[in-house]
């Protein structure tokens, strides 16, 4: 099970865990990083020439996974894996093309003790993209602002799951509640906190000790109902849990109106206009590297299964998941071209609405967004090509 990746800490701190330290090892190829780009020649993107450091450090929130297949897609040959660091690097390829520079992935979640990733950036000036939420974006807006430049996600995989044969009539949250379901998810998540306020949850029914695993969920018999996301843990209920071994039901947060972008990719928003030539260039590059790794994400999910051995966090990815997270994101639109036939960037409206909608409830929270602070300061679209999207169904 994945543990703290798919929630927003409201309350200050997060607890800390220490990961299983291993010998940094090769992947890939034995040549070194800088050996192998010295081989490759720069093809019709050049990053370097456009700003971009040397290598552009990109920080995720959780292990190597399927949601994250874009960035491993970007990895040329001679890759480096540092399993103690829990990280991989080598030179950045756009379309088979080498762009002049190196990427370095970082794993989040355990490998960074569980800290927010925008803490993260701010403690570590070397990161010059991550991955953050739309919520952490406006929560953490006076302490560690950021500005989101790309969306891999179009719709939050995030969901509240419950046992069809217990509620066979429930096609909703809504409906699991009203039989008298309570809904477990981690305590402090910022989507509950929301749901919570405007009824779809009450809080009587609301119960924040989910740690991660199934225990409470099978223990119920049924009865309660659960966070997840819907890439993973419904196969991996049906699949992989020996006391469930069952299909669940599930309704995506985001169809209940909490619409953030999930694990948006970020700059500092103090470092936004220098880092503006880089970006104008590196977007589109991640725009194609989403496209080129679902038209065939075999190779790159081969290379996260063998990257989650490597690194040892004490988290389990199989094959199955990563094939059903790909088919799954795609069939539920998880990602997506959205309204228009471009991929990767941000719905202005629903960006004003959700804003609208978070902020009086952090206000309450007594965590307001920082002074002066609007929905234009948190996200742009100006990078984005509106030419690369995914080919329509």
């Amino acid at each position: 099970m994945r543990s703290t990746r798919s929630r927003l800490v409201i309350a200050a701190g997060l607890a800390a865990a220490t990961a299983v330290a291993l010998s940094a090892c090769s992947g890939g190829s034995s040549s070194s990083e800088s050996t192998a780009s010295a081989d490759l020649t720069v093809g019709s993107v050049d990053l370097a020439a456009a700003g971009c450091p040397a290598t552009v450090v990109i920080q995720t929130d959780w292990n190597p996974e399927a949601e994250h297949g874009h960035l491993y897609q970007m990895l040329g040959p001679g890759y480096t894996v540092d399993a103690q660091n829990k990280s991989v690097s080598g030179p950045l390829m756009s379309k088979g093309e080498y762009t002049g520079v190196n990427v370095e992935v970082r794993s989040g979640g355990p490998a960074i003790g569980f800290q927010q990733v925008s803490t993260q950036m701010y403690t570590d000036q070397d990161i010059m993209l991550g991955y953050v939420t739309t919520d952490e974006s406006v929560l953490l807006s006076q302490s560690a602002p950021t500005t989101a430049v790309f969306a891999p996600l179009d719709i939050s995989p995030l969901m509240i799951m419950w046992d069809p044969a217990t509620y066979p009539d429930a096609k909703t949250v809504q409906d699991v509640v009203a039989k008298g379901a309570v809904v477990r998810y981690f305590g402090g998540s910022a989507y509950m906190e929301y749901l919570n306020s405007v009824g779809t949850v009450p809080t009587a029914q609301s119960d924040g000790s989910y740690d991660g695993t199934p225990a409470s969920f099978v223990a119920s018999g049924g009865k309660d109902a659960q966070q997840g996301f819907a890439s993973a843990e419904p196969y991996i209920y049906e699949n992989e849990v020996e006391s469930w071994m069952k299909p669940v039901k599930y309704e995506l947060v985001n169809d209940l109106g909490y619409e953030a972008y999930q694990s948006a990719m970020v700059v500092r928003s103090g470092d936004l206009e220098k880092d503006s030539g880089c970006l104008k260039a590196l977007v589109p590059v991640l725009q194609q590297a989403e496209v080129d790794y679902f038209a065939d994400p075999a190779p790159v999910n081969t290379m996260i299964l063998d990257l989650v051995k490597q690194f040892d966090t004490g988290w389990v990815y199989s094959q199955g998941v990563a094939d059903y997270s790909v088919k799954t994101m795609i069939d539920e639109g998880i990602v997506g071209n959205g309204p228009n036939s471009t991929i990767g960037d941000f719905d202005d409206a629903r960006m004003k609405t959700f804003y609208d909608a978070v902020s009086p409830v952090f206000e309450k929270l007594g965590t307001p967004p920082a002074d002066g602070l609007t929905v234009d300061d948190i996200y742009t679209n100006e990078f984005i090509d509106t030419s690369i999207g995914l080919p329509a169904k």
